[in-house]
């Protein structure tokens, strides 16, 4: 009897170990590879987050690749890429594929206010831009406006914004938020729009340098002016104001998971605050008086 009873409980703690370590091996957020697709406009701070994760958790690896932002959320519905950064607002279409394709629930992961932003070379006598102004320039034939490329992050928002499919405007094309901004005193009668975020770091001197090329357009919405800063963004005054967002299709929390946790929390917070973007979650600091 005591030999059936010494048995049993041995196959017990052979099932509870089993599960502790198959527990142990599934859940993997600190190690692992893990390849994250970004718009070129948000790269700055999405490579800045990864590397503040690979410093917490080393045996992580985390590689960022660019890809136009509606082809990363295609690659995601596909199952090609586990992890997409996000700006603007799904259709409900694509939402119903997300949910279908994935079977998880659509819950984007916020985490930094980008904005895009309308720029001109440093000589240029053009102080502010309203509304109309944009919205009529997208309509002519002059093609006024620069964007970065067709399918841009750039592009889907500002046609977003104005209710307009991104084929129905007209527009010229550089290929690149930096080299837009390095070719654009070519062309002094244009516009380009690239995102905050290819030169918000405030203290990077490619950052600088590419700020010291153009001047920020302030935009004028219902007779006031409005600047991409801090304040602009943080309170989404500023018209072309966007939320950065992750999508995952992954299950359970694994790297992905931990990635975007990480960037939400007050760590990732803080290295958004110091890529010049405005953080998501703010975070109460407490000082203590003595």
């Amino acid at each position: 009897m005591k030999n059936s009873f010494s048995i049993a409980l041995l196959i017990i703690l052979f099932f509870i170990s089993g599960c502790k370590k198959k527990s142990e091996i599934t859940a993997s957020y600190y190690k692992g590879d893990l390849t994250v697709l970004t718009d070129e406009s948000f790269k700055s701070v999405t490579e800045a987050l990864a590397e503040g994760y690979m410093i917490n958790y080393p045996e992580a690896k985390i590689k960022v690749i660019t890809k136009k932002e509606d082809l990363g959320l295609v690659d995601l519905l596909n199952d090609k890429a586990k992890l997409v950064v996000m700006s603007r607002n799904l259709t409900p279409a694509e939402i119903d594929a997300y949910k279908k394709n994935v079977e998880l629930k659509f819950e984007p992961a916020r985490f930094a206010a980008d904005a895009v932003v309308f720029i001109v070379p440093k000589n240029s006598s053009k102080t502010s831009l309203s509304m109309d102004e944009i919205k009529n320039g997208l309509h002519s034939g002059d093609k006024q406006f620069i964007f970065d490329g067709t399918n841009s992050s750039n592009l889907n928002f500002v046609a977003q914004q104005f209710k307009e499919s991104p084929k129905d405007l007209k527009f010229s094309v550089i290929s690149g938020n930096q080299n837009l901004i390095e070719q654009l005193n070519k062309y002094p009668d244009k516009i380009g729009v690239v995102a905050l975020n290819t030169f918000s770091r405030p203290y990077d001197k490619n950052a600088e340098r590419l700020r010291e090329m153009v001047k920020i357009l302030p935009v004028q919405k219902d007779g006031k002016l409005y600047t991409a800063d801090m304040e602009g963004m943080r309170e989404m005054k500023y018209p072309f104001t966007r939320v950065l967002y992750f999508l995952t299709n992954e299950a359970g929390f694994n790297i992905a998971s931990g990635f975007v946790r990480y960037s939400c929390t007050q760590l990732g917070q803080l290295i958004v605050q110091k890529e010049g973007l405005q953080p998501y979650n703010l975070y109460k600091r407490e000082v203590q008086m003595r």
